[in-house]
This record gives C-alpha cells, structure tokens and sequence, in this order.
C-alpha cells in the first residue's frame, strides 16, 4: 500500500504541475493578447505580400501565356507545364551569366568596402561628447536615407554628368572629360558612392543603439587602467557591437543577390549593360519588357535560392568561428 500511495502521490504531483504549466500559460496568454492583436496586420501583411505570391513560382515551369485564360490567375492553370525548360535555356545565354557576375561584383563592392562605413561613423559619432552636435550629425547623415533612387539619380548626373561639376573641375585642371555614366570602368564606382553616400548614415542607427546599450563601468574600468580613447574603442566598443556587427552582416549577405535593383535601374543605360546589368534588371527586361514571363519567373527563383543559400552559409559560418549568429 505503501508504494501504491507514494506512486498516486507521484501522479497527482505531476498531474498538478501539468495544471499549473497550463494556467501560467493561459495566464500568459491573457496577458500578451493585445500585442498579439498588434502583430496580426504585420502577419496579414507578409502573408498577402509575400507567400500568397509564391503560387506564381510555378510559371517558372510552365509555357505562360497571360491571355490564355480569363485572367492572369487563371492563365497559370491553363498554360503547358514544360518542366525545366526555361532553367536548361537560361544557363546558355550570355546575357544571364553578365548579369550574374555583375551582381557579384557590385555586391562585393558594397559588402567589403561599404559595410563597415555606417560602423566606423557610428563609433566617431559615439566619440562626439556635445549632445547637441551629435544630434545634428546624425540629422545630417541620416537625411539622404529619405530621397529617393531618381532625385538621387538626378543628383549624381549633375554632379559626374559630362556637363557635370566635377567634370568642369577636371577640364578646369587641364584634363579630359570622362563620362561616368557611360563608362564601364567608373560605372561601377558611381554606383558605391551613391550607394554609401545615401545609406551609410541610416545605417549608423542600429550600431548607435548597440552602442548604448554597453555598460558604463567598462569605459570606466578602461579608464583606470589608463586605456586612451584608441584603445577604449577598439577594447570596449567594438567587442560591445560584435553580435549586432555579425548579425547585420549576416543578413547583408542574404541580401547579396539584389545588388541596388531600384539605384541600378534609375542609373543604368544601355552603354554600361556589361558592368551594371545585374539580376533584377535582367529579370523586369526579359519578364516585362519582353513579356517573357516564364524565363523571368525562374531567373527571379534563381536569385532567391542563391540569397537562401548564402544566408544559411553565412550564419553557419558565423557561429562556428565567431560564436555568433542569428539562429
């Protein structure tokens, strides 16, 4: 009887606990329900945007004709399905395999030599000690985040357009002008300055708030040990932004296959296709401009697995060297 009751005592003990579990669950439920409530335009949003779209992967795959049916929708169910056509097709045309090298060329440009801008202003906005200096350097820097890609486009073109100040100032000096916009060998360029001139200061507000968030009595203790302003930041700050370093690069990397996409459209002519045509552009002129819907379905499908691929890559590797990672 002894060892009946204490094995009864052992399942009403459990059994309790599973109860207890469940009401603090509940409770926690409860509790939480209106910023459930708030996420639910945010999930309605990625679920419209960016799953209910996925059905239209299988276009890829067939032979869509957009009027085939009574509407586009309905096309896909009525066009040929022709398996790996337009994948075998695309691996022979030049054009693609330029687009492809461009993308990873502009993305290299723009990870190795513009990803660490927004952390070195970061770390010198940090290093600024009257607040109201900072706050109109910050104001500063983040202001071209809000323009768009055409009055940016705009900018550039008088600024490095053959009629351009800068070239007025090379004339000026006794050169030749040089035509950036028209030019493979600057093309290039001109999109990394953009691109760093827009985006970097926006980029400064996640390091910024890592930055806020290192405890104090580090710089302290830095401090008494006689640290200089050098070594409190290469001591303290940077392993301080170490994770949020690692994990905005990680989701750069993921990014990689984009290249600038709205920037590269804006700016782009048809003189430098072969060092600014990238992957987007490649897709809306064979998708839209040659209503070649299917060929640019599954070059569109290409670039995401890629982006997939090195986003994983790119966090696995994180974790095994650093130990850091996203996930």
């Amino acid at each position: 009887m002894t060892v009946e009751r204490r094995t009864m005592t052992l399942k009403e003990a459990k059994l309790s606990a599973k109860r207890s579990d469940r009401r603090q669950a509940r409770y926690r439920l409860r509790r939480s329900l209106p910023l459930y409530v708030l996420l639910i335009p945010g999930l309605l949003m990625i679920l419209v945007f960016h799953y209910l779209p996925m059905y239209g992967v299988v276009i890829g795959f067939k032979d869509y004709n957009i009027f085939a049916g009574a509407n586009p929708i309905d096309a896909i169910s009525v066009s040929p399905w022709v398996g790996l056509k337009f994948w075998n097709k695309l691996w022979i045309q030049s054009k693609f395999k330029q687009a492809i090298t461009n993308t990873f060329i502009i993305s290299a440009m723009k990870v190795v030599i513009g990803f660490p801008i927004p952390v070195i202003l970061a770390l010198m906005i940090n290093e600024v000690r009257r607040t109201g200096t900072k706050r109109v350097l910050q104001t500063v820097m983040y202001l071209p985040h809000f323009i768009s890609w055409v009055v940016v486009g705009a900018l550039f073109m008088n600024l490095l357009g053959t009629s351009g100040i800068v070239n007025k100032i090379i004339v000026s000096m006794g050169g030749t002008t040089q035509k950036f916009f028209m030019d493979n060998k600057w093309f290039r360029w001109v999109l990394l300055l953009s691109s760093i001139w827009k985006e970097s200061g926006w980029g400064t507000i996640v390091y910024l708030a890592a930055i806020t968030g290192i405890d104090p009595a580090l710089y302290e203790a830095a401090r008494i040990d006689r640290a200089n302003r050098f070594q409190q930041i290469w001591y303290v700050t940077l392993p301080g932004i170490a994770g949020t370093v690692v994990m905005m690069l990680i989701l750069r990397l993921g990014g990689i296959m984009d290249a600038g996409f709205a920037q590269i459209q804006v700016m782009y002519n048809s003189t430098v296709y072969k060092s600014g045509d990238i992957i987007g552009t490649y897709v809306f002129r064979e998708g839209l401009g040659k209503m070649n819907w299917s060929q640019g379905t599954i070059v569109g499908l290409f670039n995401s697995l890629i982006n997939l691929i090195l986003m994983f890559g790119g966090n696995y590797l994180s974790r095994r060297w650093t130990e850091k990672s996203i996930w």
